[in-house]
């Protein structure tokens, strides 16, 4: 019996975008972020000193030149005109639950502008679960909220855990829908394969991923394989044969 020839792909893909996410180290992200809020709890703790120091009866003020406290209404109208649409029943909701770092006053809570402008930057690097899910399914339409956040869950998805909020940061969504616009998986490369009229079994195919023949990249304990190499894989078992 005649050896099968073997097939040696020759496409060269630019993993950068992959290689972006599998290198997140959401540790390094957990441990910045417990600096910024420690940072947040000795501002207030300061502010509250100097107020009661100083015994304002307007909080609102500036006070020490330095820290400018913002009411919940006046809080809700900066978040709006600097991009976080969000209605004052939700904000309330969130500072409430202590979300959002606030110190009390009287009777009264104020959100110092420090805490604002860090909520207004962290809505340019990271997504809610909702936001990410809305983002990514544009590009992936079968992909279901309730399996979407259950990989969160898992820690395929990379996430990080800001006080109680967990976020999703940008890059991960963007390489997510990348993989899915340029890459398939082992059973959508089987597929292929067999609409192209290729008789190549899914654990002929495996066996080859394992030797490393075919190119391939690993994300969250799934291979994908890039498009260009689907069709080169396919051109050259055409052309065996046909041979």
């Amino acid at each position: 019996m005649v050896r099968r020839k073997s097939i040696m792909i020759e496409t060269e893909v630019d993993s950068q975008t992959v290689d972006q996410l599998t290198n997140i180290d959401v540790g390094e992200m957990h441990r910045k972020r417990k600096i910024v809020e420690d940072d947040f709890e000795m501002t207030m703790r300061r502010i509250l000193q100097e107020a009661k120091e100083a015994e304002l009866q307007r909080p609102g003020e500036v006070i020490g030149n330095e820290h400018k406290l913002f009411s919940v209404r006046e809080t809700h109208r900066y978040l709006n005109e600097n991009g976080i649409k969000i209605s004052l029943r939700t904000l309330c909701g969130r500072i409430e639950r202590g979300s959002i770092p606030f110190i009390k006053v009287g009777r009264k809570r104020y959100i110092p502008k420090k805490v604002l402008e860090d909520l207004i930057a962290t809505k340019s690097r990271y997504y809610s679960i909702r936001d990410a899910f809305k983002t990514y399914s544009k590009q992936n339409r079968n992909v279901s909220f309730r399996s979407f956040a259950g990989r969160i869950e898992k820690g395929t998805i990379p996430s990080v855990k800001f006080g109680t909020r967990r976020l999703i940061p940008v890059e991960v969504v963007e390489s997510l829908s990348h993989i899915d616009r340029n890459y398939l998986s082992v059973n959508q490369t089987v597929d292929e394969l067999d609409k192209s009229g290729v008789g190549l079994r899914r654990n002929a195919l495996e066996r080859r991923l394992d030797r490393g023949r075919i190119p391939h990249e690993k994300v969250g304990g799934k291979r994908y394989i890039h498009k260009d190499v689907v069709r080169e894989l396919i051109d050259k078992e055409k052309a065996i044969q046909s041979a």
